[in-house]
């Protein structure tokens, strides 16, 4: 590795793994971020006691998550550890002041976006951008905040004309996801990728004949599986704050992207429609004025 973006998607690609990882693994991996001290100097047996496992087991995890052994994801990681935006990323508690907690908020949401934007696909990018430029039936699917996710760039769209349906109850995301054909795209979003709801309509939507797209977290998860596109955010987790709060603001960006993409593929249309819908808005609140 020796770009910058190469650096910081080491954490990013390590966290997408995660769910892929049996606890036991997984406890490993949290074992490693956890030590402040980690670094090329680490020696493997220490790491293991450290982790109660076996070195053999430190190994075969190393190469689970994609590295040619230990001492490539020893270098790779404790290079990412030195990155700035490593450090940004700090659990809040209860005797931080007001000025403190406002600094690790915005702090863990720029380190998401630096790392979203190290990791994120710009070949799926475009193939999701093709997609939605396209006509056809737009289905975007999601529950809880993901939905918000959905009806937030839904309503986006609406303003240069490119027309979504957002639906948030499984019964409904299925019935819609039946009607769907070989022109039409369906969107599955979920923070974790493992929304059933989401998953369910999204399978049927391709059994559809549509294509599919999943916005997620985590590119090793069910719903990323089984979609023909996936673009993925990234964002750090903890007790208090989560990861959902950071990767939603992620995921906005990837999303507002990709509307300037759509537009731009059809540029005097959208610009033609955004007239017509910002007039159309503008005269009702002329109307509704004493």
């Amino acid at each position: 590795m020796n770009s910058a973006n190469d650096l910081k998607a080491v954490g990013p690609r390590i966290r997408m793994m995660m769910p892929q990882l049996t606890p036991l693994e997984a406890r490993v991996v949290e074992t490693v971020f956890g030590l402040r001290d980690f670094s090329e100097d680490t020696a493997l047996k220490d790491l293991a006691a450290e982790a109660g496992v076996s070195e053999a087991m430190v190994v075969k995890i190393a190469k689970k998550l994609g590295f040619s052994g230990f001492r490539d994801f020893r270098t790779a990681v404790s290079n990412y550890n030195k990155l700035p935006t490593a450090e940004m990323h700090q659990e809040l508690s209860a005797e931080d002041s007001s000025a403190e907690i406002i600094q690790k908020v915005f702090r863990t949401s720029i380190n998401a976006l630096e790392e979203t934007l190290a990791i994120l696909d710009v070949d799926a990018f475009d193939r999701a951008a093709d997609l939605l430029a396209k006509p056809g039936q737009r289905d975007f699917y999601g529950v809880g905040g993901s939905a918000q996710i959905a009806r937030d760039v839904a309503h986006k769209f609406l303003r240069i004309g490119v027309r979504c349906s957002v639906q948030d109850d499984s019964h409904m995301m299925l019935m819609s996801a039946s009607l769907l054909g070989a022109d039409d795209v369906a969107i599955g979003f979920s923070h974790s990728g493992n929304t059933t709801a989401v998953i369910e309509a999204i399978q049927l939507a391709r059994k559809s004949g549509a294509r599919t797209i999943a916005i997620t977290n985590y590119g090793g998860s069910a719903l990323a599986q089984i979609a023909d596109i996936v673009l993925c955010s990234t964002a750090q987790g903890s007790p208090l704050m989560g990861e959902n709060a950071a990767a939603r603001i992620a995921q906005l960006n990837i999303l507002d992207a990709l509307f300037m993409a759509v537009a731009k593929r059809n540029y005097q249309a959208a610009e033609r429609n955004l007239e017509r819908t910002m007039s159309a808005v503008t005269s009702k609140r002329k109307d509704k004025l004493p």
